[in-house]
This record gives structure tokens, sequence and C-alpha cells, in this order.
């Protein structure tokens, strides 16, 4: 608790000018469901408020959170949770004041809200935990794993029988969100685009994750994807993308984002206009209470961890000696696509590391930055650009005060992605975190 206040006493200035009597939500249902009430709710505790409630709002999948602030005033937020481009449509509309989104807002969309900024900017795009979309079927299924062209055949139609993967089961049920969902999104962007197919046509639609996860555990002959909290007791099964092994959506993959169906979800606020009280929502989210939040709701929070990390046959002799002898943070560094800038996460990640590294006594050289890549054409390309990209990460944590031991480069090794799409050779280009 004691670390605790020394954000909410900086973020006073914030809730003293804050209007506090209304504040409307709109977009993903994965957030809007159950993860923005809770950390609305948080905020209300904050900021000292009384007579906290959650009502249902006029239609499925809105709620309503009331109470009144320390003054006795009123204060009302309004969530509707019907799918990531909806809180885009919103805002623009100006029917909302923030964004939910379990998706990266797209180029389109950032066109169409130029007028309020650069949402792709840090003060805007706001990561506020992670996700992994879990691929789920029934507890009786047998099937324990499936790679990513598996995947796509499945969803657009082209496997139809269970027993073409090997067990028994008769026809497949193919159950997804819909289109309107930021996870049917992340879905189609990771799986079904990269193989060039379409979901099939009698595939059934969900509008949220629980219904979908409850007709899974409810039938077995069905398959389907669905946030990582909503997963209720369904079947998990392990995704292969490329020459990875196949990996499950454990905590330490997705807070990495080494798990193939790993997703970011995003608070996305005007860069003009934005209401002091989206603006306090925003930066409690990041706080440490309020990723405790998004923790105890299901999802994985950016709060950083050292964990130890099991020796595998094929590893490089150097990286074999840090996983002897040293734990990897639950964090990795990625870049703008196209570019050797951190993104809009790593920036923020640069103050979780160095905040870890503070309080764990290894500021000084304690920290092994370990930079991955994609092939390239020219001999030992990527074992340069792999450690240039540690070196960018290296001067980021310096100016925080940080000295690390060592900058490493490892180049295509070791990759957690396939290499024949952009956004799998993206996802390679990564800065590992070790630690003595």
């Amino acid at each position: 608790m004691l670390r605790i206040l020394p954000w909410l006493l900086g973020l006073l200035p914030l809730l003293a000018c804050a209007d506090p009597a209304h504040l409307r939500i709109q977009g993903s249902n994965t957030i809007g469901a159950a993860l923005a009430p809770a950390l609305v709710r948080g905020l209300l505790q904050a900021q000292g408020a009384s007579g906290i409630e959650t009502l249902p709002g006029p239609v499925t999948n809105e709620v309503q959170v009331r109470a009144r602030d320390v003054a006795g005033q009123p204060v009302q937020i309004d969530i509707a949770a019907h799918g990531s481009s909806t809180g885009f449509t919103a805002l623009r509309s100006g029917e909302a004041d923030l964004a939910a989104s379990s998706r990266p807002i797209s180029d389109v969309e950032t066109e169409q809200l130029k007028a309020f900024g650069d949402l792709r900017g840090v003060a805007s795009e706001q990561v506020i935990g992670l996700d992994g979309v879990a691929v789920i079927v029934h507890p009786d299924n047998p099937l324990s794993r499936l790679s990513i062209a598996q995947l796509a055949q499945i969803f657009s139609g082209q496997v139809s029988r269970w027993e073409q993967l090997g067990v028994s089961g008769g026809a497949i049920h193919v159950l997804a969100r819909d289109d309107r969902s930021g996870t049917f999104e992340t879905f189609k962007a990771l799986v079904l685009d990269p193989q060039q197919v379409d979901l099939a046509a009698p595939a059934q639609r969900f509008e949220s994750s629980e219904q979908l996860a409850d007709r899974v555990k409810s039938d077995r002959q069905a398959i389907g994807f669905s946030s990582l909290a909503a997963v209720h007791g369904a079947r998990v099964l392990a995704i292969a993308e490329g020459q990875a092994p196949a990996m499950l959506p454990t905590p330490a993959l997705v807070a990495s984002e080494d798990y193939p169906l790993s997703r970011r979800l995003y608070l996305y606020l005007p860069g003009q206009g934005v209401r002091a009280q989206a603006q306090a929502l925003a930066e409690f989210a990041q706080s440490p209470a309020g990723q405790a939040i998004v923790a105890e709701q299901g999802f994985i929070s950016q709060q950083v961890r050292a964990l130890p990390a099991p020796v595998q046959a094929g590893m490089p002799p150097r990286y074999r000696s840090l996983a002897s002898d040293a734990r990897r943070l639950t964090v990795n560094f990625r870049f703008q696509e196209g570019s050797a800038s951190l993104d809009s996460k790593a920036r923020r990640d640069v103050q979780r590391v160095t905040e870890y590294l503070r309080q764990s006594g290894k500021l000084q050289d304690q920290a092994v930055l370990v930079g991955f890549g994609d092939p390239k054409e020219t001999p030992g390309r990527a074992a340069l650009l792999s450690r240039l990209r540690a070196m960018a990460v290296r001067r980021e944590l310096a100016r925080a005060g940080v000295e690390v031991r060592e900058v490493t480069g490892f180049g295509d090794d070791l990759p957690v992605a396939g290499n024949d799409q952009e956004q799998g050779r993206q996802r390679n280009r990564r800065v590992e975190v070790w630690v003595y």
C-alpha cells in the first residue's frame, strides 16, 4: 500500500480538476464486460467516492457505474461493450470519451480520427494489459495442439472433420466472435489473413467470449476462440507458428508476447480535448493498483517479474548459460513497424523495468539485453541488427539510470514466430532482459 501512495499523490492534480458528472466508454467486449467496470470502481475508490454501484445498462453488454464523489456530487460512467470497432466509431461521433479496444487502431481509423490528434502517440495509445486469444475445445476432446496453418484450415472449412486431425468426433462445429469484435479481428489478422482464407460461412457467431465458451463446453464437436479470461473450463490448445514450438497461453508467454496469439488491450484517448476523468482512468489502469485489477480479472498484468527459464536443446551456448545462471524478465521490448524506435508499450516498459531493477537492487551491472531478429540475405546482418536493437534499449535504460552488464544479439536464432509473413518477422524482432 505504501508503494501506491506516491502514485496517488501524483494523481491528485488530475483528480482535482476532473469533471465528475459523466464519463462514456465504448468498444471492446473483452475489456468492457468486466475489466472496465472493475477499473472504474478501483479509480472511484482511489478518489474517495462513496456508494459505488454497478447497474445494468439499457441494452445487453452495457453497464452504468454510479457513485458520489468526495463532495457528494453524483458520478456516472457508462460502459458499452459491443466490439472494438464501435469504440472508434463512437469516439469519432462524440458519443464516447475514450475507446476500449482489444486490437490496435487501424490505419483507416487513425485517419478518420486525425482531428483528435495522433492516436498512436504514447499519450493516446495506452496498453492497459495483455491477453491471449485462447483456442478452445470441449474438455473431453483429446487434441492438444494445432498449428496456425491447421487453424486456418479448420476455421475456413477446408478441414471439416475431427478425424482429419487424428482424433474422433465427426463434423467440426466452428464457433467465432462477431465481426465487430476485436477478438475476431485479432484472430483474423493472425490466423486467417496470413493464409489468405475467410471464415467459413456456416460458423456460429457470438457477441461475447463468455457465450462462445459456454457453447464450446456443451458441444463435444465444437472449436472456438475466446479471451483467455473467458475460457471457463474449456480445454485450451497449444498453438505453433512456423518453426517455433507449440505454446500454451501461459501468463509468462503472454506477458512476453511470445505466445503466437498474444494481444494487447488498449484504451485510446483523444490527443486533444481529453477529459480529465478519462485521463485519470488511463493512468490508474497503468498504476500498480490498476494492474492488480487487470490480473484479478483474468488477464495478464504488465508488472515485471523475473522467472527461471528451462534449459533446452538447441540453445546457443551463451543463451544456455543465461538460462542456467540468470532469470528472464516477463517483458520483451518490441519496436514500431519498420523502425528502430520502441513502440508505445515498450516506452512504458522502460519505466517498469527500471523500477523493478531499482527495487531489486540491480540497477548496476546485473542486467543482460539479448536481441533477436529475422533472417537476412547478407551473412551476419541479422546478428548485427539484433544487437543494434538491444543497444537501442540500452540507451533508453541508461537515461533512466540503468547500467547493463552486457548487450548481445542472436540474430535469427530461437524464433517465436514464422518468418514467411511480415507479422511473424515483426514478432521475432525483440529484445529480452535477463538479470543475475
